[in-house]
Parts: C-alpha cells; sequence; structure tokens
C-alpha cells in the first residue's frame, strides 16, 4: 500500500492563500459532438499485488530547458514546450533534440504557479496550423490559440493570441493549466481554485473544475449545462488530464494535506473538494480511483499507455504507473525513476493519442523555483514503458 507521512504544504501545489480572484461565466451554447460516457466508477475487490511492469529510460532528447511546463507532439513528431516563467514556446526535434524557439506569448504573466503552463496542438493542424495554450494574464487565466507559421524566421513564428476562453480564475496558486484535445475533437481544460477553496463548489466560477469547449471555445452539446463550459467540478487543482483506449476522461489532482488523488471523471459530477479529500465515501460525491500521500506524489501530468495510466509526481520526484482494468485499477500503482531525475511535471505518448505504443516523453521540472537543479535541467526524456 502507498503510505508516506504527509506534509502541511504540497510541492507544486503550495500553501493556500494566495491571490484570488472572481470566478468567471461560461459563454452563449453552441452545439457539437456528445462525450464519449464515462464507464460509472464500479465496487470491486481490491487490487491485488503491484503488477509486474518495467521503464526504462531509452533517450534524453533535449536539455537545458526553463520551467518546462506544457508540451505537445506535432504531427511529425517534433515536439513543443512551454516555458512558464518565461512565457515561449520551443521546438524540439524529436529525433536530434535540437532546440528552436518560435516565439513568446503576449501578455504572459508569470508569477508563483501562474505563467505559461498548458499547450494542445489543434486536431486539424495540418490544414489550420493552429496551437492552443492555457496561460496566466495580469488579470486571469486563460486559454488562446495562435496560428504558428513556419516560413517565418525563428522567434516570431507565432501569430497574434485569439482568446477563446477568458475569466478563468488566478491566483499565486492553484492555477490548474493542463489543455487537451479529447476523441471527441472538443478542448479539455484543468483548473484549479486559486487556494479560494469555495470556487471548487460555486457552479458559476470557472475555477476548480474540468472545462469541455469547441475549439472556439463554446460550450458543448452534451455538458451537463446547456450554457456552460463546466464539465466537472469540487476539484482542487487539475493538472493531468488523458483518455484510456475506450476513451474514458481521467485526471490527477493534488490533494492538500493528505491525499492526491487519479479520478475518472464523467459528466456532471462533483468530485469532493472541499467538503472531502481522498476517499470520504460520502453521498453525492466521487471517490477516486486512486489515491496517495502527498510525499509521494503531488501529480502533475498524466499519460495514457501499454494499458496504464502514467503520471509524473512532482513533490514525489518519481513516476507512477496505475494498470488499468477497464474503469478500476487491476493491481496496486508501482513507481519508478523515485529521486533519479528530480520533480516530474509532465508526461505524453510518443505518437500522441495512439496509445503510447512507441513510450512516452517525460519533462523534468527542476528550474520551476522548488526543485534543485542540476547541470542540464530541465530535461525531456524518452522512456521505453511495459
Amino acid at each position: 500500500m502507498l503510505a508516506a507521512a504527509a506534509l502541511l504544504l504540497t510541492a507544486g501545489c503550495s500553501a493556500d492563500g494566495g491571490q484570488q480572484a472572481a470566478g468567471g461565466k461560461a459563454t452563449p451554447t453552441s452545439s457539437g459532438p456528445a462525450p464519449s460516457p464515462s464507464a460509472p466508477v464500479a465496487t470491486t475487490p481490491p487490487p491485488g499485488p503491484p503488477a509486474k511492469g518495467s521503464v526504462k529510460v531509452a533517450a534524453t532528447l533535449t536539455k537545458d530547458l526553463k520551467s518546462p511546463w506544457g508540451l505537445a507532439e506535432l504531427p511529425d513528431g517534433d515536439l513543443l514546450v512551454s516555458s512558464r516563467d518565461e512565457g515561449t514556446i520551443t521546438r524540439i526535434d524529436g529525433r536530434s533534440g535540437a532546440k528552436t524557439e518560435i516565439g513568446a506569448v503576449p501578455g504572459v504573466a508569470p508569477a508563483g504557479e501562474g505563467g505559461l503552463m498548458g499547450l494542445a496542438v489543434s486536431p486539424s493542424f495540418a490544414s489550420d496550423q493552429l496551437i492552443y495554450a492555457y496561460f496566466t494574464t495580469e488579470s486571469d487565466n486563460r486559454i488562446a490559440r495562435m496560428l504558428y507559421d513556419e516560413e517565418k524566421p525563428a522567434g516570431q513564428q507565432l501569430g497574434a493570441p485569439d482568446t477563446v476562453l477568458r475569466g478563468i480564475p488566478k491566483g499565486i496558486v492553484h492555477n490548474g493549466g493542463r489543455i487537451a484535445f479529447g476523441p471527441d475533437k472538443m478542448l479539455y481544460a484543468g483548473t484549479g481554485e486559486t487556494g479560494d477553496t469555495g470556487l471548487a463548489q460555486d457552479k458559476e466560477s470557472l475555477g476548480g473544475k474540468i472545462l469541455r469547449m469547441t475549439p472556439d471555445g463554446q460550450p458543448v452539446h452534451g455538458n451537463p449545462s446547456a450554457d456552460s463550459v463546466i464539465y466537472s467540478y469540487g476539484h482542487r487543482n487539475v493538472q493531468g488530464l488523458a483518455w484510456d483506449s475506450e476513451k474514458r476522461l481521467w485526471a490527477a489532482e493534488f490533494g492538500q494535506k493528505t491525499w492526491d488523488e487519479l479520478n475518472l471523471i464523467e459528466a456532471g459530477k462533483n468530485y469532493g473538494w472541499p467538503e472531502v479529500e481522498g476517499k470520504g465515501a460520502r453521498s453525492g460525491f466521487v471517490d477516486p480511483v486512486a489515491q496517495w500521500r502527498t510525499d509521494d506524489a503531488s501529480p502533475s501530468g498524466i499519460a495514457y499507455a501499454k494499458g496504464s495510466i502514467w503520471m509524473a509526481g512532482l513533490k514525489g520526484e518519481r513516476l507512477w504507473r496505475i494498470p488499468l482494468a477497464g474503469a478500476e485499477p487491476s493491481a496496486e500503482p508501482q513507481s519508478f525513476l523515485q529521486g533519479e531525475f528530480g520533480r516530474l511535471r509532465t508526461v505524453l505518448p510518443v505518437g500522441g493519442s495512439a496509445g503510447g505504443g512507441g513510450g512516452i516523453w517525460l519533462v523534468t521540472s527542476e528550474t520551476d523555483t522548488r526543485g534543485t537543479p542540476e547541470p542540464g535541467d530541465d530535461q525531456i526524456l524518452r522512456l521505453d514503458v511495459n
């Protein structure tokens, strides 16, 4: 079983009492495809001993990144990585690791846990050449898209941001920040409650939620409320989003003093914060599928590959594997790389949403002001996983 003493403050999650901001409102209704239904969390016997898995560092793709956060893969296999504190996006050659800064995102106001965070590549990138970014401004967190023009000189290849959603509350802590396109080609975002815990239960606020929207930032048909981008609520700080082979949505969430969580997300459900942390078995709230002491995880990014969810731990400084059997773990979670590379921020299947047959990309996070960077930090590693 997972066990370690919990600390009052979790790294990568930070203390409560950050700067507060008013909750945002949803935008007018729009139509789009309904989400794939998530299977309900079944009541099953506890998983058995850890399943045997393996992780091998196949290559260090690149080094010397500064405050890397978001990661997205282009159709040709190259990567885009955001710098939270510098507000820039860099292209990484997927074979040689060569770095080319493509541009800075105007309006980014880094502070505390805020800055330029999640990245996503449009599902229609071959025709529209659009990149999406989640970032903190002086007034809020927002999602914008930018035209990526590879014909322009390096450093000048990003077009002006076109904001698709604004008004996500910002704070010194708990800004969420992960975005990803789902199998339904809709855009999902994980947000935080900025340290103002009440926002997580406030359905008029975009804070402490998982959001679902069209690529234009509009509510989607099939959302719990027709005029809202809110998909689920009761979250503290979501920084991990991934879909399994059955198109179920999974999310990783920072706990406060006791339990970090892996949740199976269903539309309209309440995941408990701040009323419940971890498995509370309370009516009206959805319990996590798995939980960890905050010393052992403090989870940021997650990915699905080889039948498992892979979860990057910041304070835990390790990579967790959660093998799945349908909507439940098939065995106890298993950890790898403990302490070898320091804080771990982001994981992404090699080949995007193809199930990670080519392994996973792993981004370290030692230069985020909470690590102990060594020469070469931060890095992107390619892992072979089973």
